[in-house]
């Protein structure tokens, strides 16, 4: 009598590697750049006093920051295809990341961070002896204003790759 092959299974995963085009690919180096000077203007919010609208300029940052490191290790790992729904869409998901939420939210940050960097100028006189936040709110503009331009980089760059038809980050 004839045997019945057993069903297949589930397909094998591949072994983890780095994808190292994507590492060297324009979007792979803004992405570093975003995380480092992202990294830099949360960091320099939070080690320092902070109120009001700064809460919601440290907010901003660290959610556009922890959503550019899962795309950063997804696409550094290759492991798009595992996030549902937006794995078949991997470069429009970054871009709308790039354009709707990075350069916005780090734009609202960086004037808030502005704002109050212009509120403490006072306090940047020589002589002053009081503890004084200017500095570290301008540069956390700063940061900010420079993580912006990154971030409308990387989305005017999956824009183009998107208008050529291509489907793929690098």
């Amino acid at each position: 009598p004839p045997t019945v092959p057993p069903p297949p299974g589930p397909p094998a995963r591949g072994s983890v590697s780095l994808h190292r085009a994507y590492l060297r690919s324009p979007l792979g180096l803004l992405r570093l750049g975003q995380l480092a000077l992202g990294a830099a203007f949360w960091v320099t919010v939070a080690a320092h006093k902070y109120e009001g609208a700064a809460h919601f300029a440290l907010f901003a940052a660290v959610l556009v920051w922890l959503l550019t490191l899962a795309l950063f290790g997804l696409s550094l790992l290759g492991r798009w295809e595992l996030v549902p729904w937006l794995g078949s869409r991997w470069l429009l998901t970054n871009l709308v990341h790039d354009l709707a939420l990075g350069v916005g939210l780090y734009a609202a940050a960086t004037g808030i961070m502005g704002h109050k960097a212009k509120q403490r100028s006072f306090c940047n006189l020589p002589g002053y002896s009081q503890h004084c936040l200017y500095s570290a709110y301008l540069s956390a503009s700063i940061c900010g204003g420079i993580t912006a331009c990154l971030y409308l980089f990387s989305g005017l760059y999956c824009l183009l790759r998107r208008c050529q038809d291509q489907r793929d980050i690098i």
